[in-house]
């Protein structure tokens, strides 16, 4: 099986053209063990689309399937592109979360940046759920999958790799939960930490800096309507929250190497 080890601000996949296999989980497991396989946050599939230009199927660390992924949808446009099967820079793909519109920025014949339209964000009242005797509190956001946005003085500091898998299969979220661990710095910047479902604490998520913009805009600490520098441990995201709540994402997409493995 050849594939492509690609990231997004760290948030790295290994990337596939090609079917699913029925193995998939055991596949994903294998070659993300970053001692005894590849090493990555996952797989990502892709394949024409019937209802978009391509489809993307996301397959996390451990095996379970993701609806979405903002640095891997990122990714996607970079391989379809860099590889030959579209010309296009405006594209529609297909994920479980929808379809999702993605604009490539090529510098000197492949791609460095994509803007995607991520959709609009359901951000609802703040939550305060009892996490083994300590109170957490958060604000729930949808932006096509989960996420538990707490806001904190110190995200440095804050304990994802604690705290994050606690919250992740905490009762009150059945299916499972992105953690957010974000400090405001200012009304258009935040400083962010994630333990992401399935993947663990990951250095860049983007749906999960999209959520953590919702979040802030609904609880009136950043400004709507205006660009919102998102720092994660990979990077920088740009994230801008309309009045619709409707957001869209900004990031760059790195290709690391080309890989082949015996099944």
């Amino acid at each position: 099986m050849h594939f492509t080890k690609m990231h997004g601000l760290g948030n790295d996949y290994l990337y596939v053209y090609g079917e699913v296999p029925p193995n998939v989980a055991d596949l994903s497991r294998r070659l993300s063990d970053r001692h005894f396989g590849a090493g990555s946050d996952g797989m990502i599939y892709i394949n024409p689309s019937e209802v978009a230009d391509f489809q993307m199927r996301i397959f996390n660390a451990d095996g379970s399937e993701a609806m979405m992924c903002g640095n891997g949808i990122r990714c996607v446009g970079k391989y379809v592109y860099d590889k030959g099967l579209t010309r296009q820079t405006d594209l529609r793909i297909e994920t479980l979360s929808g379809i999702k519109h993605v604009g490539l920025e090529v510098v000197r014949g492949s791609v460095e940046r994509a803007t995607v339209d991520m959709g609009r964000a359901e951000a609802r009242d703040a939550l305060a759920i009892d996490v083994n005797g300590t109170a957490a509190r958060g604000i729930p956001v949808s932006v096509g999958n989960p996420h538990f946005v707490m806001f904190v003085e110190d995200a440095q500091a804050a304990p994802v790799d604690s705290l994050g898998p606690l919250i992740e299969r905490h009762p009150a979220f059945p299916g499972g939960v992105n953690v957010e661990f974000a400090q405001v710095l200012s009304n258009d910047e935040i400083r962010m930490r994630v333990w992401e479902r399935g993947s663990g604490v990951t250095m860049a998520c983007g749906t999960g800096a999209c959520a953590t913009a919702a979040a802030a805009v609904r609880e009136g600490l950043c400004h709507q309507g205006k660009p919102i520098t998102v720092h994660l441990d990979g990077g920088d995201l740009h994230i801008r929250v309309r009045d619709d709540f409707a957001i869209t994402m900004t990031g760059p997409a790195t290709t690391v190497y080309e890989g082949e493995v015996e099944l």
